[in-house]
């Protein structure tokens, strides 16, 4: 049989790849190709075995998904012209012998799909399987084995999945393909003929799996108490027993080297908030207090316009770099704002130098708040205006000066407005609300001309108003004669949101009279769009971290995110704040982080666990708890307490507290409702998903001794909308 060349792809793309579908019923054959074109494959069609001959001989064939029994014989004829090919085959069939699957894996089958009740659900996942196959191209696996026969059946199986196979009769060959490759996981065998090979790991622990995160499975004969033990302590993955059955060693294989790609992912998006802090860092003045005003952190730019060392800053008050000039009723309004109200602060606050010089800044504080809405710690961001203060300052003494010499003052009047031109974007509009002058540097940003803003009312410049701002207050407050200072949104010509610092202030004639109002701005666009892609930055790290801890029960993503769109759910309708919806929502995918630390033996039992094997697995609350609570994030804090609550009980039966009602966290209260649920309608390792009848029915009687009344009573009234989440996000 003719075997077109196979052509890899660097980047996966379903329209690259050719299906061929081998079924001989009409309506199967038609659902199994509905999928895959769906998802943007190539599919071809055949009922018998000659019909698929001839395509594989005229068509270049990447896939095939192979019925057994077929009229015009045995699908296993073609596996066997196949079987020196670069063609992929995934058995269809009726039988459920796990001999016969372990036979068909030895003949290089990448899958064996059964025909039975989730048949169709199996069929749609292949694409995915399809995807994994293609990225399985970078991934390469180390085979330490003193076999022939054992290295040569790793070797073909793992091959015949597109992994890169590197093979080691000894630790010395073993060590030297560590330091010459990227390797992503390495299977051992513990006991080689001359050498112990726990030994080896254990000498060389530091680089293969501390510095090179290099995953590791045991491959062995003899497993005991102790080998389990100090194995994994030492952060083995896993340790397969020999003989190995292949599906078993196939499935963890793929699990592993998924979980690596999921650690370097958080390791990447970690490394990037790092390079976001770097950027704040490179183009602000940024210092940081605890709650009582000692500096924690500063930057270069902190160091360099005060003149102070950094030891000479760390451990000291703020008020090191106060200046005696600054009227006392400011920092009074400060701490009002930051400690009291817990809202940021913005203002122009002039500090003194080491050497006794001054400079000004235009300072924004933030306070951070812990998940109790206590204040942790403040962030004070900075712009040097050192120059625009002195240039003022300069003004007014010149005024001073020559307050008889009108033609003096028009001149330093005139050099002043050009400074605030050149330094500002600036915008003047009169009492009717049109607008009267705008410089250059708004026509640049904004994107009008000045047909389109001269004489126009302001109103037609959309604006975006922060949910905090009333825009009628702030009509009031300069129509009282009082200057203005705050965030101002407008959306220009380009449709986007422009974000400014700005200044309003009332131009007043010698009668009292409110002329014009001029508003002076700094654009601060750049800085509020990298404080959200930080937050959302952050919020992804953290739901990756959930997806590791899911992913190593078998349960999917969408297991986190329903049960994060649940919790966000519940809490709105309990009532809690907006701020804590957002933090439950992006805390409550980490509920089961802890779960990294339970044997896979026992997290992935099919069967009942023992009184042993549960008490082991009940400790993955605290586990989870321990692993973040000693983050000062909100957020983090936040997944510590769900971790740690949400298997307590109303009635205090419940681990690993015992807590009892309202002594429970409303996090993990919440949690616990929308992760029961979810799990019930879930098909897992140890259980088929219940009927929704019978979820509905144990959360009622669960009601006052499980779960919390008022949360389950707000469940069912809102069935509808929980119906339509789980409806969403599909396993």
């Amino acid at each position: 049989m003719k075997i077109l060349a196979y052509n890899p792809l660097v980047e996966f793309g379903a329209k690259d790849f050719n299906i061929l579908i081998i079924e001989d019923s009409s309506s199967m054959i038609k659902i199994i190709d509905t999928i895959f074109k769906d998802k943007g494959f190539n599919t071809f069609l055949s009922t018998t075995l000659k019909d698929a001959r001839e395509k594989i001989n005229s068509i270049k064939i990447d896939y095939v998904i192979l019925d057994i029994n077929l009229p015009d014989g045995n699908g296993y004829e073609l596996i066997k012209e196949l079987s020196s090919s670069l063609v992929k085959i995934i058995v269809l069939t009726s039988q459920t012998d796990s001999q016969l699957r372990e036979i068909s894996y030895q003949k290089g089958i990448i899958d064996f799909i059964n025909k039975d009740k989730n048949f169709i659900y199996k069929i749609s996942e292949i694409p995915n399987l399809i995807k994994q196959l293609e990225k399985n191209r970078t991934k390469t696996i180390l085979i330490i084995d003193d076999s022939f026969v054992v290295k040569e059946q790793l070797k073909d199986i793992f091959e015949n999945r597109n992994y890169s196979v590197l093979i080691a009769s000894n630790t010395t060959e073993a060590l030297n393909l560590i330091n010459t490759n990227k390797i992503d996981l390495m299977l051992l065998d513990l006991e080689l003929e001359k050498e112990n090979c726990f030994d080896f790991l254990l000498k060389n622990r530091k680089v293969i799996l501390d510095e090179l995160k290099i995953k590791v499975m045991i491959i062995t004969g003899n497993i005991s108490s102790t080998i389990l033990r100090d194995a994994f302590r030492l952060g083995v993955r896993d340790i397969i027993k020999k003989p190995y059955v292949i599906e078993e060693l196939i499935l963890k294989t793929d699990m592993f080297i998924n979980d690596k790609d999921n650690e370097n992912e958080s390791e990447a998006k970690t490394q990037l908030l790092k390079q976001y802090k770097n950027a704040v860092d490179r183009s602000f003045i940024v210092s940081k207090t605890d709650d009582n005003g000692i500096i924690t952190y500063i930057n270069e730019a902190f160091c360099k316009i005060s003149g102070y060392k950094e030891e000479e800053l760390l451990g000291k008050s703020h008020n090191i770099v106060r200046h005696k000039d600054m009227p006392s009723s400011t920092f009074k309004d400060m701490w009002k704002t930051i400690k009291e109200l817990k809202k940021p602060w913005m203002g122009t606050i002039k500090n003194r130098k080491k050497d006794g010089s001054d400079y000004w800044v235009q300072t924004i504080i933030n306070p951070i708040l812990d998940e109790n809405n206590n204040v942790i710690e403040y962030i004070g961001i900075r712009t040097d205006i050192t120059e625009i203060e002195k240039a003022k300052q300069q003004l007014k003494e010149q005024y001073n000066i020559s307050q008889n010499n009108f033609q003096e003052i028009m001149n330093l009047s005139k050099l002043y407005e050009n400074a605030m031109d050149e330094s500002n974007i600036i915008l003047r509009v009169n009492q009717l609300g049109n607008i009267t002058y705008v410089n250059e540097k708004f026509y640049t940003i904004s994107g009008y001309t000045q047909e389109e803003l001269i004489g126009k009312p302001y109103d037609n410049i959309e604006r975006v108003f922060p949910p905090s701002q009333d825009d009628s207050k702030i009509s009031k407050h300069l129509k009282s004669g009082k200057i203005w200072n705050g965030q101002i949104h407008n959306i220009f010509k380009d449709g986007k949101i422009h974000y400014f610092l700005a200044t309003v202030v009332p131009i007043i004639n010698l009668q009292g009279e409110t002329l014009e109002y001029m508003s002076i701005r700094k654009e601060i666009t750049e800085v509020v769009e990298l404080h959200k892609e930080i937050e959302e930055t952050q919020r992804e790290v953290i739901y990756k971290m959930g997806e590791i801890g899911e992913s190593r029960s078998n349960e999917t993503g969408n297991h986190v995110k329903r049960v994060a769109e649940y919790s966000k759910l519940l809490a709105k309708l309990y009532g809690l704040s907006e701020k804590e919806c957002e933090i439950l929502f992006t805390a409550s995918p980490m509920h089961d982080i802890g779960k990294v630390g339970i044997p896979d033996s026992i997290l992935n039992k099919p069967g009942k666990l023992t009184p042993e094997e549960w008490e082991i697995m009940r400790k993955h609350s605290m586990v989870g708890y321990n692993i973040l609570k000693n983050s000062k994030r909100e957020i983090l804090k936040a997944a510590a307490i769900v971790a740690r609550d949400h298997h307590e009980k109303w009635d205090g039966n419940g681990y690993p507290r015992k807590t009892k009602a309202e002594e429970t966290h409303i996090y993990g209260r919440i949690t616990a409702v929308a992760d029961v649920f979810d799990a019930l309608g879930s098909s897992r390792c140890y259980k088929k998903a219940w009927k929704d009848e019978d979820i509905f029915k144990l959360l009622e009687e669960e009601k006052g001794k499980q779960f919390e009344p008022k949360l389950i009573d707000l469940f069912f009234k809102n069935i509808d909308k929980f119906k339509e989440i789980r409806d969403k996000y599909k396993d």
